[in-house]
């Protein structure tokens, strides 16, 4: 089973963007294993930066969010995760920035550089359209009628 981590900057304080992670981490837990981890924004994009790739697993595949990044459609993101499994690699690691986003740092030490929208999103939000996204990916990957 895929490992999938999120890593945040920052912590989510509204309780309906709390309800919606939750309900896409209730949802995953047929398809992968799902790992949320928040960390706390220090203000500083390179402390940030520092406390992020400090935690992202040895061997993990990396995707960074970011808006200059390359946009993917439902389905190609539903072929990147195919992709990284039949590669052999266990895991998968999102990135989500904070307020300022991510480092230059991070996103070089990224594999995948990932545009949700040409749109700007509040980082919060992005949390929860990336668990959907996952979501969807995986019940595309496994012919599930969720996908339209």
């Amino acid at each position: 089973m895929l490992r999938i981590q999120l890593i945040c900057v920052g912590k989510l304080k509204e309780r309906f963007y709390i309800d919606a992670c939750d309900e896409y981490d209730k949802r995953l837990q047929r398809y992968c294993a799902l790992e949320r981890l928040e960390l706390p924004e220090s203000g500083d994009l390179e402390r940030d930066a520092a406390a992020v790739l400090g935690r992202i697993p040895a061997g993990s595949f990396v995707v960074a969010l970011c808006v200059e990044g390359k946009p993917y459609s439902s389905e190609e993101l539903a072929a990147l995760l195919s992709e990284q499994a039949l590669q052999g690699r266990s895991r998968v690691t999102f990135l989500i920035g904070g307020s300022d986003g991510l480092s230059d740092t991070v996103k070089k030490a990224a594999d995948v550089r990932l545009s949700m929208s040409r749109m700007t999103f509040p980082h919060h939000l992005a949390r929860v359209m990336v668990l959907e996204q996952i979501y969807r990916a995986f019940n595309i990957l496994g012919g599930g009628k969720y996908h339209k």
